[in-house]
């Protein structure tokens, strides 16, 4: 059956048509991500408005690829998707449950992430795909992955309440390290430490960004300029300097994803490093400043599988309040 096909009888079992992200515009994507800015901040602290907005930005200039659920005229979810060099990375999908039908959102994200795979996976030039869907709780999403070959991580999402927090003892800095807040000229610094922090790293297989300096970079970038992790916050993001080197030794940074909430979008620690109580430091560090400014929450997330961090962020009085999928799926010869 052609994907053509295939799409208009998912449309019709649902009473629903799938059709081009690019045929719509922001106005009439509006009210859907309206909806899902309040199930961000129900769910996970977070203002998603600055991301909503950027998103509307996109969809106006109509070159944005994705698709998008209309039932009897009226839009009820959407899937979108970004291509960086040889990889297409699935931004997000929601759905919010149609009118008549009987079905749930899930069961139209589900449609909406089979066609978007099935676009991606036929397309020539793209031999990675990778997907990291927050917002949707570990396993909800998971089936149209795990049928395309897609490797599935589950990823947990931890909050530390800063209102009622306890100080931790005080870890004396070493010696031959110092620790200073972030500053602009910081960018090639932090890449060369996040690559060679993450290299043979379970997270590096995740996201192939942190395999490279050129990439670690890019992500720095994504997150210190653009409002899609929050609005990054140089005062509490620190660093760990090596004395008479100026080499980076380990870091934290830092967003506001909410008027009161922030959130790490990044710690590493440089693994000749590693074993004294760096990490912590950074992570008490970052938390006591964020406190006098008035913050009630700080939040991470984390791959499940790196037991070494979720052990550390567990003794740092972080708890898990979420969890949700990490997807990988890479192109095999023959």
């Amino acid at each position: 059956m052609r994907a053509s096909d295939r799409r208009r009888g998912m449309a019709s079992a649902l009473q629903l048509e799938i059709l081009d992200l690019r045929h719509f515009s922001a106005a009439s994507l509006r009210p859907l991500l309206e909806s899902e800015t309040r199930v961000w901040s129900q769910r996970l602290e977070w203002d998603y408005r600055p991301s909503a907005n950027l998103l509307l930005q996109y969809l106006d200039s109509r070159v944005l690829p994705g698709y998008v659920a209309v039932e009897n005229g009226r839009v009820s979810g959407y899937v979108f998707c970004v291509y960086e060099d040889h990889k297409a990375v699935i931004g997000d999908v929601f759905a919010i449950l149609p009118q008549h039908v009987s079905s749930t959102s899930t069961d139209i994200g589900t449609r909406l992430l089979e066609c978007l795979i099935e676009l991606l996976q036929h397309s020539p030039g793209v031999d990675r795909i990778e997907s990291q869907l927050l917002l949707h709780p570990h396993g909800e999403l998971s089936r149209p992955f795990l049928v395309n070959g897609f490797s599935i991580y589950q990823r947990l999402f931890m909050r530390r309440d800063l209102l009622g927090d306890i100080p931790q003892p005080f870890i004396t800095l070493p010696a031959d390290l110092e620790m200073r807040a972030w500053r602009e000229e910081d960018f090639s610094g932090a890449a060369r430490l996040i690559s060679a922090a993450y290299s043979s790293h379970l997270d590096s297989h995740i996201n192939d960004q942190y395999r490279s300096v050129s990439g670690s970079l890019r992500f720095l970038h994504n997150i210190v300029r653009f409002p899609g992790c929050g609005y990054f916050d140089p005062a509490a993001s620190r660093l760990l300097i090596r004395k008479g080197s100026n080499e980076f030794a380990g870091l934290i940074l830092c967003s506001r994803v909410r008027e009161d909430v922030a959130h790490v979008t990044q710690i590493c620690i440089a693994k000749e490093e590693r074993g004294r109580g760096l990490g912590r430091m950074l992570i008490e560090d970052c938390a006591a400043n964020l406190k006098t400014q008035g913050y009630r929450a700080l939040t991470l997330t984390v791959t499940a599988g790196n037991e070494d961090a979720v052990s550390l962020y567990r003794r740092t009085n972080f708890q898990i309040t979420h969890d949700f999928d990490a997807m990988l799926w890479e192109r095999t010869e023959g």
